[in-house]
């Protein structure tokens, strides 16, 4: 007997969901990435500022599945799909476009960095997508803090030790609030010819608050609590250059070694695999059940899809990729077994979070809007629920802990790949490749 066959391209929240609601299912799942980990993004940030180990964030995609019989996992990178033969294209180490076929196709290949059309900005301001990214961010904060440790000319230390942050959403916030933790207190006692509480940190947008899509209240009680933290909010002008000596913006230059972009993401090209209708931001734009127009056996979520909700498009969220891979494998399973097909999808919002420094975080469902202490405890018992395993959880709570009482991190070493951040960084840009959704 022929089993259906279900391919899944991305191992983020989404890819993951949809694979994991097929488990009991009487098909063939065949789940394709281009890394061999699912990597848990929300954290990424803390990766960056020492706070946990690359493999505290991520776990190996076979691991996850190594007992769910049904699904297998390939290697490899997706760079198109034709949909009329029903296949899509996989390149990997010693292969290039060799076809993979399906009876349902699952893409949940997510966002990549995007620099909104200033590509020139990315050898100077790296951004946070990877555990690559984060390794390399890591980096390239404690290099400069051995750098100025190391310059004989004390004039030169400010710039070393300036650190700028582009993009105010939930990503710059809780990067700027962890650098801020990380120079006053852990690093603090460590230097003897700097002090890195002197330390300047930057975070700049264009947008009139921090985290806009948070509610006003909210907003406000971020900012003062990074300004609490000694961070510079600036607000309202967009940055006009970045380069080596630092970023332009209205018109000041602010000299910096280390600039880190945390502002826009763009969706995989899914849209043009498929030649199909995709929205201003080019992602592919998808009807109630998730299904491409005229292609009911493709099915697009996550950050890589369109769906207005309410009059409005659904956010780029880890919630609605997992609420959407689970849709689609259940809308799968029924059309296989027979079943009454699902109603329409409707995303729950289960609120948003952001955590700003130790202790503090913003939290915001329906009409409950909190700050504080009580919303970073659920922040972060939300955070451990849906990490990928059991064992991460543990590692995680008891890091977490460790390092509230302590001070001290759970990895500050500068790790290179031959020498050098940029070979490490370009082993894993690819643009128009399949990337973890989120």
């Amino acid at each position: 007997m022929v089993q259906t066959k279900v391919v899944v391209v991305g191992a983020g929240f989404g890819g993951l969901a949809a694979a994991r609601a097929l488990r009991n299912t009487q098909v063939s799942v065949v789940l394709i990435d281009r890394t061999n980990h699912h990597l848990f993004e929300p954290l990424l940030y803390q990766v960056a500022t020492s706070v946990l180990a690359p493999g505290q964030i991520a776990s190996p995609i076979r691991a996850i599945f190594r007992r769910q019989k049904n699904t297998t996992v390939i290697l490899g990178e997706v760079t198109g799909v034709d949909r009329d033969k029903k296949c899509v294209f996989v390149s990997d180490a010693d292969r290039e476009n060799v076809p993979i076929s399906y009876d349902y196709l699952v893409l949940a290949t997510g966002v990549t960095q995007s620099y909104f059309g200033h590509n020139e900005f990315a050898q100077y301001a790296p951004g946070l997508k990877t555990l690559v990214d984060a390794v390399a961010v890591r980096n390239k904060i404690l290099q400069a803090f051995e750098q100025a440790e190391a310059e004989e000319d004390p004039s030169r230390h400010r710039d070393l030790l300036t650190f700028i942050l582009v993009g105010a959403g939930p990503t710059g916030v809780e990067m700027a609030a962890a650098l801020a933790v990380l120079v006053r207190s852990t690093l603090k006692s460590e230097f003897r010819r700097v002090d890195p509480a002197n330390a300047r940190i930057v975070l700049v947008d264009m947008a009139p608050r921090v985290l806009p899509t948070f509610s006003e209240n909210l907003s406000k009680a971020a900012k003062e609590r990074l300004q609490k933290l000694g961070v510079e909010v600036r607000l309202g002008h967009s940055v006009d250059l970045i380069d080596a000596d630092g970023i332009v913006v209205a018109g000041e230059r602010i000299v910096s070694k280390t600039v880190l972009w945390t502002a826009g993401v763009a969706p995989s090209p899914a849209g043009k695999w498929l030649n199909v209708e995709t929205d201003r931001a080019g992602r592919v734009r998808v009807q109630p059940d998730l299904t491409v127009p005229a292609h009911p056996e493709i099915f697009v979520v996550g950050d890589t899809a369109s769906l207005d909700q309410n009059g409005k498009p659904l956010p780029g969220v880890a919630q609605v990729a997992l609420q959407q891979g689970r849709y689609a494998g259940k809308l799968i399973r029924s059309r296989i077994v027979g079943g009454p097909a699902p109603k329409p999808f409707k995303y729950f919002d289960k609120g948003s979070m952001a955590v700003v420094g130790k202790g503090f975080a913003v939290l915001q469902t329906g009409k409950i809007h909190l700050s504080g202490s009580l919303a970073w405890l659920a922040w972060a018992a939300v955070h451990l629920q849906f990490l990928a395993t059991s064992s991460l959880r543990v590692s995680v709570f008891v890091q977490w802990v460790w390092t509230y009482f302590t001070g001290q991190r759970g990895s500050r070493l500068i790790v290179t790949l031959n020498g050098s951040d940029k070979q490490t960084r370009s082993a894993e840009a690819h643009p128009g490749t399949a990337a973890v959704s989120k």
